[in-house]
């Protein structure tokens, strides 16, 4: 079996780790693997590196991709389309495992659908907002990178008497906003799934400093509505899938909070820092089984599917059914940080 690799959209600690496990799975059993290069952009241009099992064997703790990543939509030009289809054949490939988000995967899911061509799918995003599988790789990484960054800001926090506005990642999901909420025992969690009242937020606050607690932690996803302004973006500017691209809420709600309560706040917005890093001992396991199980899928010709993690196990879906379908915030977690935010 002769093999291509790519790695789209957003950049994910444990995206090298599977990148090793399907070159790994498939030298086992005799195949040779390529790496296509920054995403769809390198099936595109048929631009790819050789890829072999001891040379990606020392690359698991490294973050980011060696494969270079992209946000380049084929489906935007039919011709483009009927390129990939071309440098599949001319490439020799006999399977493709495309490991991404929403996105790299949908075109994954129409490649198959469209022209047959024998493609399988890998879930990556620290949003953790893909549906068909319980977590994604990248997620806990990034909950642990907020995490020390909120306890550092803590410690500043408490010593200037301030509010901290801490936002984060997510998109329209609030699964990085409301766990690394409860990790860092923020006052305030807003998230996409709740429409947010900022008067009760600033009465909460109010009443924590009236008690006794010298400073606050909140925690903003990006993607956040507020009551009677709705979503909140620094610019109306999309990306080359036709997303908003998010950002400015956590400047908005210090500004409110500030004016209402006249406690001294500040915001930070951690950005791309949340992407970056060594992957963690959780991901680098996760991303390493599912890199192992799209492999066996593609040597045993199973294409269209994606592998997912359900419960503790490593299952195959449909590309078709795990795509366009965006997973938010159970509301069982909200209702459990609940418990701590009144």
């Amino acid at each position: 079996m002769k093999a291509a690799v790519l790695t789209g959209g957003g950049d994910c600690p444990g995206l090298n780790a599977v990148i090793r496990a399907v070159v790994r799975t498939i030298h086992n059993a005799g195949g040779e693997t390529i790496g296509l290069i920054e995403g769809w952009r390198g099936a595109i241009e048929a631009n790819f590196v050789p890829l072999n099992a001891m040379e990606t064997d020392e690359i698991l703790p490294r973050g980011g991709t060696i494969l270079g990543s992209s946000r380049t939509n084929p489906y935007k030009n039919p011709e483009l389309v009927d390129q990939v289809a071309a440098n599949f054949a001319t490439l020799g490939l006999d399977a493709l495992v495309a490991i991404g988000g929403d996105d790299t995967l949908g075109v994954a899911s129409k490649l198959y659908n469209d022209h047959k061509l024998p493609t399988v799918g890998v879930p990556k995003t620290i949003d953790n907002d893909l549906s068909s599988t319980d977590f994604t790789f990248g997620f806990d990484t990034c909950l642990n990178t907020v995490m020390d960054a909120v306890d550092k800001l803590r410690t500043t926090a408490e010593s200037h008497r301030r509010v901290m506005v801490v936002e984060v990642m997510g998109r329209h999901a609030g699964w990085i906003t409301c766990f690394s909420g409860i990790a860092c025992a923020a006052d305030a969690i807003l998230v996409p799934e709740r429409e947010t009242d900022l008067d009760a937020v600033c009465e909460l606050l109010k009443r924590r400093r009236a008690s006794g607690k010298p400073y606050g932690i909140v925690m903003v996803s990006e993607g956040a509505k507020l009551k009677g302004e709705g979503l909140v973006t620094k610019a109306a500017k999309k990306d080359e899938f036709g997303h908003v691209m998010l950002g400015g809420i956590g400047s908005r709600v210090a500004e409110v909070i500030g004016e209402r309560t006249g406690i001294e706040t500040r915001e930070v917005t951690l950005g791309h820092l949340q992407r970056g890093g060594s992957p963690s001992a959780y991901d680098r396991v996760l991303a390493t089984r599912l890199g192992i199980h799209a492999a066996r899928l593609a040597l045993k010709g199973d294409f269209g599917k994606m592998v997912a993690l359900r419960g503790l196990k490593i299952v195959a879906v449909p590309l078709a059914e795990a795509v366009g379908e965006m997973r938010t915030l159970s509301e069982d977690f909200l209702d459990e940080a609940s418990e701590f935010l009144r």
